[in-house]
């Protein structure tokens, strides 16, 4: 398989799986944290498997959906956005205002990218 066939893959590309994944993780904290029985087991099973469904048929490199750059941006904002204020919900502020700014600069970074192609 010659080099050009495979993705290139970015530390940029590697932060963005982490930030996925603390996004879903960070909505079920906040879906069993926030909510009283048996909500919370609802909500906490439900909200991260919203953000997952919505990434995978919308954001995700193998997208079921293919939507123009700008529907990408809105899902990602949705999504980042909900985990940064379920984290604000939490009580927990700085997590949330940290999460946001790195996702911000991460998220432009790769629209950039997407743009330039």
């Amino acid at each position: 398989m010659s080099d050009s066939s495979q993705p290139s893959v970015t530390p940029n590309d590697i932060l963005r799986l982490f930030l996925e994944l603390f996004a879903i993780v960070s909505l079920g904290i906040w879906g069993f944290l926030s909510w009283s029985m048996p909500w919370n087991f609802v909500i906490g099973i439900g909200a991260p498997a919203i953000g997952i469904l919505l990434w995978a048929l919308f954001r995700s490199p193998k997208a079921v959906f293919h939507v123009d750059p700008y529907a990408k941006a809105l899902i990602e904002l949705l999504v980042m956005g909900a985990a940064a204020l379920a984290w604000w919900d939490l009580g927990v502020p700085y997590v949330a205002l940290v999460f946001a700014i790195v996702a911000v600069i991460s998220g432009v970074l790769n629209g950039r990218r997407e743009f330039s192609r």
